[in-house]
C-alpha cells in the first residue's frame, strides 16, 4: 500500500489555479469522479478531464491515508486536502483556542457547512476535508503539522508561503494573518461504511479568497 506524503507542496507558490502547479498523491480514475490515492506526482493543471467534466462530484478512498497523513486531490481545479488528525493533532485545535490566537475559533463566518460548524470544521473530528486555498490571495498553504516547524510557538497547521497567513489543523486562520477568514469547506458525506468520502459542491455562502 502506498503512503501519501505528509507534505507534498513545498515549492508551491503560484497563486494562478488556472495553471497552478502543486504536488498531490496521483490518482486512478474507477468511473466517473471516483479517485483512489495511489502515489505522490507532480500535476501540471488543475484542468478538468472529460470525467471530471461528467461529474462534478469526487469520491476518494480513505483507507490509504494512515493517521497524521494527508492527501490532496484536485477538484473542480481546486486542491481539496483530506487530513486523517491523530488525537495529538486534535488536541492541538483546544490549545489553539485557549491560547487565543485563531481570528474565528467558532468559525461564525460561514466557511464551512452547518454541520462543520464546530472546532473540528468536519462531520467527524478526525477527519479534515477542506479547500486547500489560502483566504487572502489563493495561494495554496503548506501542511506544516508539526509544533515549532514554522515558529517556536506553532501548534501545527497551514502556512502559507506567499504571504504568510497561518492557520491550524482545522483551517482556521490565526491572529495576524493577512488572510481575513478560515479556509473554505466544501460539502461533502461519506459512505455507509466509512471508508470513502464523496466531495460534491462548494457551501454557497463560502469563498476562497
Amino acid at each position: 500500500m502506498a503512503k501519501t506524503n505528509g507534505d507534498p507542496q513545498d515549492r508551491q507558490k503560484n497563486p494562478n489555479l488556472g495553471r497552478r502547479r502543486f504536488l498531490i498523491a496521483a490518482t486512478s480514475v474507477a468511473g466517473a469522479g471516483v479517485v483512489v490515492p495511489v502515489a505522490v506526482a507532480l500535476v501540471e493543471s488543475l484542468e478538468p478531464t472529460a470525467a471530471e467534466n461528467a461529474a462534478a462530484s469526487t469520491t476518494v478512498n480513505l483507507a490509504p491515508i494512515e493517521p497524521g497523513m494527508q492527501l490532496t486531490v484536485p477538484w473542480q481545479k481546486k486542491p481539496v486536502i483530506i487530513v486523517n488528525r491523530t488525537p495529538e493533532m486534535l488536541a492541538t485545535l483546544v490549545e489553539a483556542e485557549k491560547k487565543g490566537i485563531l481570528k474565528d475559533p467558532d468559525c461564525k463566518v460561514p466557511q464551512q457547512p452547518p454541520y462543520c460548524t464546530n472546532m473540528y470544521r468536519a462531520r467527524k473530528p478526525e477527519w479534515l476535508v477542506m479547500i486547500r486555498i489560502c483566504n487572502h490571495l489563493c495561494c495554496i498553504p503548506h501542511y506544516r503539522p508539526k509544533k515549532a516547524s514554522v515558529t517556536a510557538w506553532w501548534l501545527g497547521g497551514f502556512h502559507c508561503p506567499c504571504h504568510g497567513s497561518m492557520y491550524d489543523l482545522s483551517g482556521r486562520v490565526i491572529k495576524g494573518s493577512p488572510a481575513p477568514h478560515n479556509m473554505a469547506v466544501p460539502e461533502y458525506h461519506y459512505a455507509p461504511d466509512g471508508k470513502s468520502v464523496t466531495i460534491t459542491k462548494m457551501y454557497p455562502k463560502a469563498h476562497l479568497c
